[in-house]
């Protein structure tokens, strides 16, 4: 039934039925190189106002530079997330999410926060896996672009990926990215720096700094 939905969204964002301009980034770092596109809008109700429902989209690629035919190898990512957003809960909701990634396919179900202004965006959601011995994902992002001239703003994000494992045969994993540079129009460019921990007691950790180019189009 959901994946039902998130086909359903998809179709109405391709005929016109969901408004909204959608940031591509490319990152260069020292270690891999990603592709990342990531938007979230509300459906539009006929009247061209906003309806109550709002759809996440997040497509993402991973190219290690060590990468051989057999180790290495990219990654990819796509996640969908609908959610119904009632006045009344300013600005929480129940969300259902969709993940397809290199190892198959996940369905979470939990609780949304978004609050999307012009220059302020701060998006969460704590959601359960629908499986035995299920992770819990705790996700943030926070995005600020203050200005600075007529013309130039300072682009601020940083987010934090948490999946905190049930089972103990289960990994815990951290993820966070984080963005420092400009906004000139529609295109956004800067240095940022990716990090990641997995483990239980013994820990491994990596990290990935680079520049980034984004355009939103």
């Amino acid at each position: 039934m959901l994946l039902k939905n998130i086909i359903l969204m998809l179709i109405l964002f391709v005929s016109g039925k969901i408004s909204a301009q959608i940031p591509v980034e490319i990152f260069g770092g020292n270690e891999r190189a990603t592709f990342d596109m990531m938007y979230f809008k509300y459906t539009k109700k006929r009247s061209g106002d906003n309806s109550r429902f709002l759809f996440f989209n997040r497509n993402r690629a991973v190219v290690d530079y060590r990468m051989t035919s057999s180790e290495y190898l990219p990654s990819f990512g796509i996640t969908g997330a609908i959610s119904y957003n009632a006045p009344s809960l300013k600005g929480m909701a129940p969300v259902a999410v969709t993940q397809i990634i290199n190892s198959g396919v996940l369905v979470k179900a939990g609780v949304q926060y978004a609050y999307l202004k012009k220059r302020l965006t701060v998006f969460s959601w704590l959601v359960v896996e629908t499986m035995r011995d299920p992770k819990v994902d705790l996700f943030c992002l926070g995005r600020y672009t203050p200005r600075l001239t007529e013309k130039m703003d300072l682009f601020l994000q940083a987010e934090t990926i948490n999946a905190f494992a049930t089972s103990s045969t289960k990994y815990n994993s951290f993820v966070q990215r984080i963005r420092i540079g400009l906004k000139l129009n529609y295109w956004q460019f800067g240095a940022g720096i990716d990090l990641s921990q997995t483990g239980r007691t013994d820990i491994t950790a990596q990290s990935n700094a680079g520049v980034f180019l984004r355009h939103e189009f």
